[in-house]
């Protein structure tokens, strides 16, 4: 059985004049624990697509489920973490982490328990009382990762979360996030423009063409990728051969809408 079922969705954009044709005849199954990465030209639905998995649009035409229920009535078990880390500047950390919980009623001492613990395992230990304004970015984004986590989602929808960042915050937090989601066995799904990232951290990657989006080629991370760490891949022997097979592929869809 599939975790994550996308069947036959078609997507318009409908305004008073016009109509948008975003997505078409998109079909793609997930499984359990896996972690797959949407990349593609700008404009080529990726991020719309992502949308309709988080239940946030309805599609105009198919279905998504997850375990075989209505993504619709499964949202309390999804996961979002974003390019902006949405803390709340005026709580603390801890009750910026707390707030999900809490209003799903299910703030437990346990769960604080586990969040202290999160915190300490992600180098944050003793900022439960601090404000986001007191953090740096990547502090900031870990801690965005643990209020996702906490909550215990069965699907995490990452939108270009480390865009924002610079490089180097980004690697570590790429190797951070990557190796808390394996030992979590979460599936996940980034949407993100960088090749690189999306090799190192992903098992498979969905390449969209556009106008409209649609599956253009699934590329399956090599095995030996797939067992290391995001930094130890970046510099492994295979990796610049498969990204330059992708961004090949790449180049040809934008050299279409060029």
């Amino acid at each position: 059985m599939n975790f994550l079922s996308i069947d036959s969705v078609h997507h318009t954009y409908f305004s008073p004049k016009t109509a948008t044709h975003a997505l078409s005849d998109i079909s793609l199954q997930v499984e359990e624990g896996e972690f797959v990465s949407f990349i593609g030209p700008s404009g080529c639905g990726k991020t719309t697509l992502l949308s309709i998995v988080a239940g946030l649009i309805l599609p105009t035409q198919g279905k998504v489920t997850l375990n075989n229920m209505p993504i619709g009535k499964m949202k309390k078990k999804l996961g979002y973490m974003l390019q902006q880390d949405y803390l709340f500047p005026w709580k603390t950390i801890e009750e910026n982490i707390f707030l999900g919980l809490d209003i799903m009623g299910n703030l437990t001492e346990e769960k604080r328990k586990e969040a202290r613990a999160l915190l300490s395992e992600m180098g944050l230990e003793g900022v439960e009382s601090s404000y986001p304004r007191e953090l740096s970015g990547g502090m900031r984004q870990r801690v965005a990762l643990i209020r996702t986590l906490i909550t215990d989602p069965q699907l995490l929808l990452l939108d270009e979360p480390f865009s924002a960042l610079d490089y180097q915050t980004k690697l570590r937090l790429e190797d951070l996030v990557h190796s808390t989601l394996k030992s979590f066995g979460k599936t996940a799904i980034l949407v993100t423009h960088d090749i690189g990232e999306a090799i190192s951290m992903s098992d498979r990657i969905i390449l969209f063409g556009s106008k409209p989006g649609r599956i253009h080629t699934i590329f399956e991370v090599p095995s030996t990728l797939k067992e290391m760490m995001p930094f130890e891949v970046r510099n492994h022997e295979t990796y610049p051969g498969f990204f330059q097979t992708i961004w090949k592929e790449l180049e040809k869809l934008e050299s279409r809408i060029d």
